[in-house]
């Protein structure tokens, strides 16, 4: 089936087919049902709590904030324990969060900090979900249907975003808080064990794990030297930054309504749902007529002219719509994104690259709401969505040129690489560094060519985790050069091998096709030696 039909029609429900996907597909919408009812239940409830508008958007802000915060921490356990086990826990953190928020809510004795405080620690959950599911999907569906899954991704969360909102308001009309909180934990507990009936297949290796510390510095490396999934994080980052100021002031939205309250409120959020999930059976074929990067700017101006039609609707049944409208342009610029990210990262550090991606998109989100939410104390609620609008149309005119399309769609797939040679002395695999050399000899007159490969050739080095990278001419023999590159350990520099991909292996034909040499270039590995004073 050809990736286009992947995305439309029955198509775009072809990884739900998959019995793998198909189950940790429902405890991903488990777990986002009970995320939406506690962000509903704790907006709603901040506002009988207070009048201050900036408190009321920090609840969003308590949100979203603990994934720009742990992002980074939390994709690199994911990369580096059983991914199965991580998932699971996620949902006994959030189990627990729920019954503290209930039993305080019984008591009475919640108040707004403590309410922000809740929700920061409940955001954990997600902090540590997303990217440990961002790194699974890739691996339990075909890629011609990453992006059909990803849209299923996103479409249960906005289905959840219609049914959490819908139970939440449902059950604070007639019930109060303290019985959503109680829901929270139950549903909480029950995704934990539609996860732990997953059989995940566990990642063999010769090498011990990654440490924690080395593996997020590798992963902060792995972007510095890939600009395209920079552009990646700042597009994500400004959509955000823009779509938050409707998202994080829609309550105080729905409380100036004629038909104001938790019922308005919930409607407003079932109708964003909506839209976004109505999307997903339209976005691929829409990808593929005008392009990812020309969707991503429509997705926006789209968004924005929601959003300012919604900030002058006088009643429920006109904003509706526009919310709709606004859910539909959310998943279809944010998918679009997404999948850019996805495809421009190997396997052994997607979920660093996903955590590093949601830390962009939630720390937009974040820092938007407590912007907008400052903005709508000096202004009003509605002349400020209405400046969130034109900042998302500003954004789109000074970003458009930023391109998120990937290349070889095929560069990051693991190859197989022949191993070193067996040292001839006795290594110890925490031994280092490790020094590299590799010695080449070319002509002269291509040097210019030569080099601008070798650029290329220190981006890749560094992507693997290399610690330093350098490149060094003989001064007493024309058209020779030495590369060197140094890795943290022994066991780091054999780990290169489970790194390589399909990428890596053209760079290195590449640059092999420069050496005249009548043997191969030589290849030297140095290990540090321990000096004592």
């Amino acid at each position: 089936m050809s990736a286009t039909l992947e995305d439309t029609g029955l198509g775009a429900m072809a990884p739900l087919r998959d019995a793998t996907f198909r189950m940790l597909w429902v405890a991903w919408l488990a777990a986002n049902i009970s995320l939406w009812m506690h962000d509903v239940s704790a907006a709603w409830l901040m506002t009988t709590l207070t009048t201050d508008p900036a408190l009321v958007a920090l609840v969003q802000t308590a949100s979203t904030l603990p994934m720009f915060l742990l992002g980074l921490p939390s994709g690199a356990l994911a990369d580096i324990v059983d991914r199965r086990r991580y998932f699971a826990g996620t949902q006994l953190w959030a189990a627990s969060i729920a019954l503290v928020l209930m039993v305080l809510a019984l008591a009475g004795a919640l108040s707004a900090p403590l309410l922000l405080l809740l929700t920061f620690l409940n955001g954990i959950t997600m902090a540590m979900r997303w990217p440990v599911f961002a790194a699974i999907v890739p691996a339990v569906v075909p890629r011609a249907q990453l992006s059909a899954a990803l849209g299923l991704n996103g479409a249960a969360m906005n289905v959840s975003r219609i049914v959490g909102p819908a139970l939440a308001g449902a059950i604070l009309a007639s019930a109060g808080s303290a019985l959503v909180f109680a829901l929270n934990a139950v549903i909480s507990v029950a995704a934990f064990f539609t996860i732990l009936r997953w059989k995940s297949e566990r990642k063999e290796s010769a090498l011990p794990g990654e440490r924690f510390v080395g593996a997020m510095r590798v992963g902060l490396q792995y972007l510095r030297q890939a600009p395209r999934l920079q552009i990646t994080l700042l597009r994500i980052a400004l959509f955000m930054l823009q779509v938050s100021g409707l998202m994080s002031l829609l309550p105080l939205l729905a409380k100036e309504l004629p038909e104001g309250g938790a019922g308005a409120f919930s409607a407003l959020l079932g109708a964003t749902g909506l839209g976004a999930v109505a999307m997903v059976i339209y976005m691929g074929r829409l990808r593929d007529s005008i392009g990812r990067n020309r969707v991503v700017s429509v997705g926006a101006l789209l968004h924005a002219a929601a959003a300012a039609a919604a900030a002058l609707a006088p009643n429920l049944w006109l904003m509706l719509p526009c919310l709709f409208v606004a859910g539909g342009a959310v998943i279809l610029t944010a998918n679009s994104i997404t999948v850019a990210a996805q495809l421009m990262l190997p396997d052994w550090v997607r979920a660093r690259g996903m955590a590093l991606y949601q830390m962009a998109l939630m720390g937009g989100g974040a820092a938007g709401a407590a912007i907008w939410g400052h903005v709508a104390v000096g202004l009003q609620v509605r002349d400020t969505v209405l400046a969130s609008a034109a900042f998302g149309v500003l954004a789109v005119l000074l970003a458009h040129r930023l391109s998120i399309e990937h290349g070889d769609p095929d560069e990051h797939l693991r190859v197989a690489v022949s191993p070193p040679p067996e040292p001839a002395i006795a290594i110890d695999g925490e031994d280092g560094p490790v020094l590299v050399t590799i010695e080449y000899q070319i002509d002269p007159a291509r040097t210019t060519e030569f080099v601008a490969v070798m650029q290329q050739t220190r981006q890749a080095r560094l992507r693997q985790g290399a610690l330093s990278w350098g490149l060094f001419r003989d001064a007493s023999a024309p058209g020779r050069y030495v590369e060197y590159f140094v890795d943290e350990t022994w066991w780091e520099h054999q780990r290169r091998l489970e790194r390589f991909t399909a990428g890596d292996a053209g760079l290195r034909e590449r640059r092999l096709g420069f050496h005249i040499g009548a043997q191969p270039p030589v290849v030297r590995r140095l290990v540090g030696e321990s000096l004592r004073d």
